[in-house]
């Protein structure tokens, strides 16, 4: 069973977010809330053993969401910085976009590239590693939101192997503007 889930999220995980971010544009109007801010997120979790045998750890990451100034068709530009506590490094930028249910639950589809180092922690066979995943949170009233997520990383053939890692996250994201006096 985890290599039959292993392929289809290898195979098909870049597909699906396509589709949901093509979703996203053009229902947008209608799913994305105005003016959401830009948003800081801490994220903790687990990496490794999930969909595969795989080198495991803990997670730590700190992300940037940017705001409305920055979109395009109610996509927007992430940035990310996450470590490992077996020493593996990644550094990424992407996009995002954000689908409202309500106004309380959010389900967001990203994707992105960006810079590995490994470390202890799994060898993923490329310097350059692409990473595409979901989130699903609860938004407070003040515009911050609680959550977990599931993202996918691998070098998609650039390496003569293609290990992939998944990571299973919670996450707390904060308003920007309610940082700034």
């Amino acid at each position: 069973m985890p290599k039959i889930l292993k392929r289809a999220v290898g195979r098909w995980g870049p597909a699906c977010l396509a589709v949901a971010m093509a979703v996203g544009v053009l229902a947008g109007p209608r799913l994305a809330q105005a003016e959401e801010p830009a948003l800081l997120m801490l994220r903790g979790g687990f990496a490794g053993d999930i969909v595969a045998d795989r080198d495991s750890g803990g997670i730590f990451a700190f992300e940037y969401h940017s705001g409305p100034e920055w979109e395009l068709y109610h996509v927007r530009p992430t940035l990310g910085l996450q470590s490992t506590t077996n020493g593996a490094f990644y550094v990424w930028g992407g996009a995002k976009i954000d689908l409202f249910f309500g106004k309380r639950f959010v389900l967001t589809p990203t994707t992105g590239v960006g810079f590995y180092s490994e470390g202890d922690g799994q060898d993923l066979d490329s310097v350059l590693i692409f990473r595409n995943g979901i989130d699903f949170a609860y938004r407070l009233d003040s515009r911050a939101r609680v959550g977990l997520g599931f993202h996918y990383k691998s070098n998609y053939g650039l390496g003569d192997e293609d290990p992939g890692i998944a990571a299973l996250t919670v996450f707390y994201t904060h308003p920007l503007g309610a940082l700034l006096p």
